[in-house]
């Protein structure tokens, strides 16, 4: 009897599996199958090399390098404000408050994860915006400056949360030998604790960084929805409106296009793209968690 059961629970687990990994190839295979039926009529030069996206007005154009450009310029505005302060939080979160206060905190810190992402794109457009107005007059109604602040604030509980897993991972035996050796408590901090958890931060980093270019409905509403070819570099052009990879294809999928058309196969174009730049964030992320991966007994 105890056999029949744990069989039928491994038959469970396993299907459960099965299933996981067959979803994922299914969604796989679909985008690969219409992204080549998209460029089997339009260049991949022209795609991924082109300066101008118009898929549904004449003269049509489906570059997508304006749309790429929108999408890493709310991704590093979000991770330049959502790494540090994740990481300091979850420094004080591991390291500084005890336990009482830690366990107000942190849940307080995760329920922002839990809110949904159109409220923190509606957040920028009636409060975010208005304010940096004060600032900066010419800033537009819809722009990156606003969405890169929001997505910011979203992925922050993200690098938190997990950053300060690892940070309680590293051993008490550690940071007992820095202060043996007379160092201060931020010296240890700083010199033993967060380059011992490297590995789970640098995780928390590309996870958030990967939400940041995978969000959808904060950019829609915060960044707007014109595709231009901005540079980064540029002060002006994160005060203007831009449009994301998954802004234009929530515009596709919104739009009266048939689904046969040119610019509705370029839905899984953008969407195969956005999968390419997720697969290599993750990678290099590999990379650099086994080379600094630290293994504690």
């Amino acid at each position: 009897m105890k056999d029949t059961k744990e069989t039928f629970i491994r038959a469970i687990l396993f299907f459960a599996a099965f299933l996981t990994v067959g979803i994922t190839f299914g969604i796989i295979l679909t985008l690969v199958e219409d992204t080549l039926r998209f460029f089997s009529e339009i260049y991949p030069l022209e795609f991924f090399f082109g300066k101008t996206w118009s898929p549904t007005i004449k003269p049509y154009s489906f570059g997508v390098l304006p749309l790429v450009a929108g999408t890493l310029m709310v991704t590093l505005g979000a991770a330049m404000i959502a790494i540090p302060s994740g990481l300091l939080a979850a420094i004080y979160l591991s390291e500084y408050a005890d336990e009482r206060v830690r366990s107000i905190l942190k849940p307080l810190l995760e329920i922002l994860a839990g809110i949904p992402t159109v409220v923190y794109g509606f957040f920028a457009f009636v409060y975010i915006t208005p304010f940096l107005r004060r600032f900066f007059p010419e800033i537009s109604a819809y722009n990156a400056l606003s969405a890169s602040i929001v997505v910011g604030i979203m992925i922050i509980p993200i690098v938190a949360s997990i950053s300060e897993d690892a940070l309680r991972a590293v051993p008490r035996s550690l940071r007992e030998a820095g202060y043996a050796l007379g160092a201060r408590k931020v010296r240890v901090i700083w010199s033993i604790v967060v380059p011992s958890a490297l590995s789970g931060i640098i995780a928390s980093f590309t996870l958030g960084i990967s939400r940041a270019v995978g969000e959808t409905m904060a950019v829609t509403i915060a960044a707007g929805r014109t595709p231009r070819l901005v540079n980064i570099l540029n002060p002006e052009d994160w005060l203007k409106s831009i449009e994301t990879m998954t802004a234009a294809m929530v515009e596709i999928g919104l739009s009266d296009v048939s689904g046969e058309s040119i610019a509705y196969e370029s839905l899984f174009a953008i969407g195969f793209t956005l999968f390419l730049i997720t697969i290599a964030l993750n990678a290099v992320s590999h990379v650099i968690k086994m080379r600094f991966r630290e293994v504690y007994k």
